[in-house]
């Protein structure tokens, strides 16, 4: 049986450890115009037969390994069989493989653990036994140039003296400050941004906190994809599809055309009034980003820990406990408390 061998483009059998080079592919990774492809779903409804797991619990979706008709969720750690179903999706072109294996990624895992303050006692045991999955999450990029034309106002700052009275040695003295002031000025304009590769993931399964720290891409090691840099892992679906992912890029966009047009006002502060965006030559990619993801459960609650398989990023949630955090309290009363004993004998 062969599977991918994370930091190499090589097949790997998990019985002789003989690798397998995976052939160079000849595909060029291009974008795809955005507007083309919208018209392409509408006009011919393209559609892949996947075999996925589904996660009532969750929500979560996600393609099985060959030969795989159950498992656990990667996101929340329940059981849950494969159902076939038929979506029309859009097939991803190109994927960041895995650069950080299993043994690595379980002993960030444990360094992760045994570095919690206050953790419960039995945390290890319960973590470890939802275990580490190789998991590639979808993602879309972006690429555009805006036309923003803007209304608003520019602040120069400019200085006045002020009389003011205070006291000093108990008497009313009469002294001077400079006041900084802003004079306002009306401002119009029109500003050009250029975006390359504006990153969503189409993901709904993770939790928000952890996914928006998901960072850190190496996007131009991007490689054409394969089924092979997929053996022995998991493909989730994405659940944000191509338009919805584009509304989020252009608020990802929104804050530096923002900037733009504050440098492009001037003068010490700047007021936008009005502001509209025209978004042209749009382009796309749909690729895949490697994870390591464990879900497990504490006391009915489910706690999630995700590697980033490129960088080696660590990001966890977990539980604490509370007599411990108590404890703590306890400790640090009676230090003080015998603190001011010892004091109060001194004296």
């Amino acid at each position: 049986m062969l599977e991918f061998a994370p930091g190499t483009r090589a097949l790997k059998c998990i019985y002789c450890g003989e690798l397998n080079e995976i052939a160079a592919s000849d595909t060029v990774i291009e974008e795809n115009d955005y507007a083309a492809q919208l018209l392409a779903l509408v006009d011919t409804q393209p559609t892949v037969d996947s075999v996925v797991f589904h996660c009532d619990g969750c929500g979560g979706e996600s393609t099985l390994p060959p030969g795989q008709s159950s498992g656990d969720c990667p996101f929340c750690g329940r059981a849950v069989v494969a159902t076939a179903i038929t979506r029309t999706l859009i097939k991803p072109k190109s994927l960041l493989p895995f650069a950080i294996d299993s043994r690595d990624s379980q002993s960030r895992f444990d360094q992760w653990l045994g570095s919690l303050w206050f953790a419960p006692n039995d945390l290890k045991q319960h973590a470890q036994r939802g275990g580490l999955k190789g998991l590639y999450i979808p993602a879309w990029t972006y690429d555009a140039k805006t036309i923003a034309d803007y209304t608003g106002y520019r602040g120069d700052a400019y200085y006045e003296t002020e009389s003011y009275t205070t006291r000093v040695n108990g008497k009313s003295v009469r002294q001077t400050r400079q006041v900084r002031k802003i004079r306002w000025s009306g401002a119009a304009g029109r500003v050009y941004n250029t975006f390359d590769d504006v990153l969503v993931l189409a993901d709904r399964s993770l939790p928000v906190d952890l996914r928006n720290k998901l960072s850190g891409w190496d996007l131009p090691n991007l490689v054409a994809y394969d089924d092979a840099y997929l053996s022995g892992f998991i493909a989730e679906t994405y659940m944000i599809d191509l338009p919805e992912g584009f509304e989020i890029a252009k608020q990802l966009m929104e804050p530096v055309i923002r900037s733009t047009v504050n440098r492009d006002i001037g003068g010490d502060e700047q007021r936008i009034s009005t502001l509209d965006v025209l978004h042209n030559d749009i382009t796309f990619k749909h690729i895949l980003l490697p994870v390591w993801i464990s879900a497990y459960r504490y006391r009915s609650r489910t706690f999630h820990f995700i590697i980033n398989a490129r960088t080696g990023t660590v990001l966890g949630q977990r539980p604490y406990s509370a007599w411990k955090i108590a404890l703590l309290i306890s400790i640090i009363l009676a230090m003080v408390l015998l603190g001011l004993l010892i004091y109060g004998l001194a004296q």
